[in-house]
């Protein structure tokens, strides 16, 4: 590809006196392995047809790549197509699982994503975000950045009052032993169900209003003064640490890990002191005894950063985040994932920081999604109490597995929600079906698992292979080395991107293309079995390492 691009390159300056970029696709596999459009570029700068110009560009071409290509015609207005000799193909498609770009080569991105807050139960929104980071860190990885993966939630804030006023409505004051009536299989749940309590209490009671607004001061009072003695900070520390532990479970499941979780409570006061330094330089304004900054003339609009109560709000803490994060890492990119509903919001923060600490803005990346349902559901809100938990997917996916296919095993259903939530184009909500996800004759993790297992069960019966490679590919091998051959461009434009879908799509038409092939081709004991050994051990390589980018587990063994 890249001898074309330069040739292409060369003999255009050669002949027109003009530099342009030469770029490849990929047409109809009937009309070659590539194909350039450079000729129809040209027509306007050099005032001649694309077709004459394309002649000319031929007839050069044909002299300096004939060791290269076998064919070279021109299609339509001036198309120029592009037919690989079958060795190239072979080599092309022998190495692709290692031609990945270098696009972020020395490059430093801290990777944010998922971001539970302690005291709320994991949603389904949760869920999703960690698959999209998970995939996406993969990406930019494996484009050569030093990716540093980190999580960030709200240890205290509002939510923490709401769930500690009705902790204290339940055990009749502050008696942190009563936690021990909470059965360790239980914890989680009832930390969620404490949590709509208080909410709903906040909503319709007035004097428990501002009950909530008073513990939620104490709160961040325990850990200005590092209180883990009272009886009020023993259950604010203990609850808060069954939340780390219900997430470290959800995190293992899922095969993921963070390098740093950050906790609210650490960003705070860098959050306020930010801001409270670029109030006095005219970034931020006050307001109302509040600290806010005014959106407006940026086409944006006005969020608070300090509340009335002095209180640091969400949007201080993500300041004092990004600071943190820069100190940590001192980052090229911060890339920050989240639902879209947090669009407009993060746009404000970043527009402040912009004006302080404009290299910081810049360097932030904000890549949002819609939210997760299931066939015929509404949108679900963790405040009501009508959640769509992270387990009642992974529950889901794990009955349907059971019931469709008769394996319940983790790792299948793992393949089968991330490939669910991975295959779409991220930005638009998703609608989970258990059923289609599991799905070993469709569009689906499980079925691309089995895929690289047939291939390795295949190249089991063969592993000494006698023989030479065939010098030529015939029509069913070559289509398959083709389309193995396309891998390192699709990896590229996800990574240019950050749109794990077109690894996903690429992935399961390859596997079509595979079962193509195999249909009609015999392996095992073949007079080409030396040449359909490669094939098969190219299509296995190229299929894992696609798994493996989506953090999918590619099985050996039906």
């Amino acid at each position: 590809m890249h001898k074309i691009q330069q040739a292409l390159e060369r003999i255009t300056k050669k002949l027109f006196n003009q530099d342009i970029a030469a770029e490849l696709t990929r047409p109809d596999e009937q009309f070659g392995d590539y194909a350039t459009n450079i000729a129809l570029q040209l027509a306007g700068k050099v005032g001649q047809p694309p077709r004459k110009i394309a002649e000319q560009l031929v007839a050069e071409l044909q002299l300096q790549l004939q060791d290269e290509i076998s064919d070279i015609s021109i299609a339509g207005p001036g198309f120029i197509n592009f037919t690989l000799r079958d060795f190239l193909l072979i080599n092309a498609a022998a190495v692709a699982p290692e031609q990945k770009p270098t696009t972020y080569a020395d490059k430093t991105v801290v990777a944010e994503y998922s971001d539970p807050n302690p005291f709320k139960v994991l949603h389904a929104g949760h869920l999703y975000t960690t698959v999209v980071g998970d995939a996406v860190a993969n990406l930019l990885q494996a484009a050569g950045a030093k990716v540093h993966r980190v999580n960030f939630g709200g240890d205290v804030g509002l939510h923490v009052g709401k769930t500690m006023w009705a902790i204290l409505q339940e055990f009749g004051g502050e008696h942190p032993e009563k936690l021990a009536t909470i059965p360790e299989t239980e914890r989680s749940v009832w930390l969620s169900k404490v949590y709509v309590i208080g909410n709903n209490a906040y909503d319709d009671d007035p004097e428990a209003k501002q009950q909530i607004i008073h513990l939620n001061k104490k709160v961040y009072e325990l850990h200005a003064i590092d209180d883990h003695e009272s009886p009020f900070a023993q259950i604010y520390w203990t609850t808060r640490q069954w939340s780390y532990d219900a997430f470290d479970t959800f995190y293992n499941r899922l095969h993921t890990k963070f390098e740093k979780y950050y906790p609210e409570s650490t960003t705070t006061a860098i959050g306020l002191q930010t801001v409270r330094e670029q109030l006095a330089a005219g970034v931020y304004q006050e307001s109302n005894g509040a600290v806010v900054f005014k959106g407006e003339p940026f086409g944006l609009h006005t969020r608070v950063f300090i509340n009335s109560e002095g209180l640091a709000t969400y949007e201080a803490k993500d300041v004092g985040l990004i600071m943190l994060k820069w100190r940590d890492y001192k980052f090229d990119m911060s890339l920050i994932i989240t639902a879209n509903e947090q669009q407009e919001y993060m746009a404000v923060v970043l527009k402040s920081i912009e004006q302080f600490a404009p290299e910081l803005a810049q360097r932030s990346v904000h890549l949002t999604h819609g939210i997760v349902k299931m066939p015929g559901a509404v949108k679900m809100s963790s405040r009501k109490g009508n959640i769509l938990r992270a387990t009642d997917i992974l529950d889901a996916a794990t009955a349907a597995a059971q019931k469709i296919t008769g394996d319940k095993n983790d790792n299948t259903v793992l393949a089968a929600v991330k490939y669910a939530f991975l295959r779409q184009r991220i930005g638009g909500d998703i609608i989970y079906n258990p059923d289609e996800s599991v799905s070993l004759d469709g569009n689906s993790g499980p079925y691309l698992q089995y895929a690289h297992a047939r291939a390795c069960s295949i190249l089991q019966k063969v592993i000494d292979s006698e023989g030479d490679i065939a010098k030529e590919l015939e029509s069913d091998e070559r289509s398959l080395a083709r389309k193995i051959s396309e891998y390192p461009e699709v990896v590229q434009k996800a990574i240019n991107d950050m749109m794990p879908h077109y690894v996903c799509t690429y992935l399961y038409e390859l596997a079509q293309a595979f079962n193509r092939f195999y249909e009609h081709n015999r392996v095992v004991g073949s007079d080409r079995q030396a040449t359909r050994r490669l094939l098969v051990q190219m299509y296995a390589d190229v299929l894992k390492d696609g798994l493996t980018l989506l953090n999918i587990p590619a099985p050996v063994s039906l």
